[in-house]
């Protein structure tokens, strides 16, 4: 196997002059579902626009599927400006200038910001059923079984998206993964085999009880996070004897101290509900890479004659030689610990774990390891972003 021809970063050079790497070898960006943590994975994106790192492959749940689709639904040169326009329309206008008063007022404007989510919605995102026999206890038909209404969200969708050029020949591909209520089963709707419209992306963000189910060809889904929230496994999974370069954004952390307290237990519990699995995916994913690895040499080593079309076909169906290279870029917020930290849309906080995120992308576009020679059948390479040299600024109060 041929490295990815990226020339490295050099020490005072341009982000922006990282060429392309071959089209031989595809690259995909997986994004985790978070709620207002997705403002890092825009970030993130951002880099790797600049530095020509276009995803042929955008796969996302929850929060990651409306970002995706803001990807992968529009030309390259717009998709930072729609991402731009999708978390400013949704963020919560600050009563202080978070740059200009300490960190204890920037931590209550935050709390402000997180309460007015809770009991007025997000404008062009969710908004509260009003007289709502749901929350009273009652029955309600399944689509309406919620506390908020997202009919705002797919409002904004339709706007922002280009769900034609998506399906066009230039699009990029886009999964979106969702559970399906009744079964349990985790769903992937992938745009190389299906129309993808505004209800696969609002299925897969439906998390209840405070959105609705979304209802597709007959059946209900719920958030795909439910499941997994990290969609690494769909990548895992495809079979295309090609090479992939995956970068992957978390937006949970499954390592954190002891909570000592209510918000940090309640912060705690939330990190691991919803923290990446990816290890796990990996793990699984190797030991049958190794398996077809294995077929492949020993097939190879039968003498002609025993080789036929069979053998052939079995090898294409369940032989490898092809490698990931997962590139994982952490978000490091803290967010005081905040339980609440996924409905935290003050526009503060967004700006800042958007720029977080794009000076991580740069900063794991410029450690550039994955540029290294493997060695024939080696399945999957991580490469884990340094921690940066200086902490971030305690802006925000993220630090």
């Amino acid at each position: 196997m041929k490295p990815i021809t990226l020339p490295l970063k050099k020490p005072g050079q341009s982000v922006q002059a990282i060429a392309p790497p071959s089209r031989k070898r595809r690259i995909a960006l997986v994004l985790q579902g978070g709620g207002a943590l997705g403002a890092y994975q825009a970030g993130v994106y951002q880099a790797m626009h600049e530095n020509n790192l276009a995803p042929d492959w955008v796969v996302g749940t929850s929060i990651g599927a409306i970002n995706a689709a803001l990807i992968a639904g529009n030309r390259e040169a717009d998709r930072v400006p729609r991402l731009r326009e999708f978390w400013n329309r949704v963020s919560h206008v600050d009563a202080l200038d978070m740059n200009r008063v300490i960190d204890s007022a920037r931590r209550w404007n935050t709390w402000f910001a997180t309460a007015d989510a809770v009991l007025q919605g997000v404008k062009g995102f969710f908004s509260p059923r009003l007289f709502n026999a749901f929350a009273a206890g009652g029955a309600v038909a399944p689509e309406s079984a919620s506390f908020y209404d997202t009919a705002p969200l797919a409002a904004t969708l339709r706007e922002l998206v280009d769900f034609d050029y998506l399906h066009g020949p230039q699009g990029a591909r886009l999964c979106v993964n969702a559970l399906k209520v009744t079964s349990g089963e985790l769903v992937s709707f992938d745009s190389d085999t299906q129309p993808i419209n505004v209800e696969h992306i609002m299925a897969s963000g439906a998390l209840p009880p405070g959105f609705p189910a979304v209802r597709i060809d007959g059946e209900l889904y719920w958030d795909g996070g439910l499941y997994s929230n990290t969609p690494l496994e769909t990548v895992l999974a495809d079979q295309s004897a090609t090479d992939t370069l995956c970068f992957m954004v978390d937006l949970w952390n499954p390592v954190g101290p002891e909570p000592t307290t209510l918000d940090e237990v309640q912060t705690r519990q939330k990190d691991v509900m919803f923290a990446s699995r990816s290890a796990r995916h990996i793990e699984n994913y190797l030991k049958l890479h190794q398996l077809q690895t294995m077929v492949r040499s020993l097939y190879d080593k039968l003498p002609a004659e025993l080789k036929g079309s069979a053998g052939r076909q079995m090898l294409e169906e369940t032989g490898c030689n092809t490698t990931i290279h997962i590139v994982r870029i952490p978000y490091a917020g803290q967010d005081w610990h905040m339980a609440a930290k996924d409905i935290n849309f003050s526009r503060g906080s967004i700006e800042w774990r958007w720029e977080q995120g794009y000076q991580d992308g740069c900063r794991a576009i410029a450690q550039g390891d994955w540029l290294d020679p493997v060695a024939d059948g080696v399945g999957v390479v991580v490469h884990e972003l340094e921690p940066a040299r200086q902490a971030p600024a305690q802006r925000a109060g993220f630090a």
